[in-house]
């Protein structure tokens, strides 16, 4: 897995992690690089039909016939394929142990059928769970661009993630 993050001077630097990432791999002003994902109009459909059943997100006519423009994801589905960016570029690949909570969610634009998402998420606080010994939290800010570069979604988050273990750590385990 690739991290990017910005040295002291501002220059790019990547960071090729083989093992599963800890806390302490995700120092403030770590970028993490989400998708490409194409957003396909059966998948807008479906969700829709099942979680948000308005007239926008279910019929090409009446998307164009909104202010939308034409079908449009519901909010919620753009929420699931940020999840799921997040999930493919670092958490599945990290000692995760869930989230507290989403700080916020802004929806910028419409997602419409076919357009290609991607983005970052960005470290912005980083700090030790002093009620969960081993556990650090990370908050992120995460925002998705369409292939137009309009910006089409915008959450910030927190997640715990195991701490390191310590040599300490490891002999506590042994004895």
């Amino acid at each position: 897995m690739t991290i990017l993050f910005r040295d002291a001077e501002g220059a790019w630097e990547d960071n090729v992690q083989t093992e599963k990432l800890y806390f302490e791999d995700f120092p403030v002003g770590t970028l993490l690089p989400l998708g490409p994902v194409t957003v396909d109009a059966q998948e807008i459909v479906e969700f829709a039909r099942e979680f948000d059943p308005q007239p926008m997100h279910l019929d090409e006519e009446a998307g164009k016939a909104s202010i939308l423009g034409g079908l449009a994801a519901s909010g919620w589905h753009t929420c699931g394929l940020l999840m799921r960016m997040m999930i493919d570029s670092y958490i599945l690949r990290s000692h995760s142990e869930g989230a507290p909570g989403i700080e916020y969610v802004q929806w910028k634009a419409p997602v419409l059928a076919g357009d290609v998402l991607s983005g970052f998420s960005t470290v912005e606080e980083a700090r030790a769970l002093r009620s969960r010994p081993g556990i650090g939290v990370i908050t992120s800010r995460h925002e998705l661009t369409n292939q137009k570069g309009e910006i089409v979604i915008v959450a910030r988050n927190a997640a715990m993630i195991r701490q390191r273990p310590t040599n300490n750590d490891a002999a506590g385990d042994q004895a």
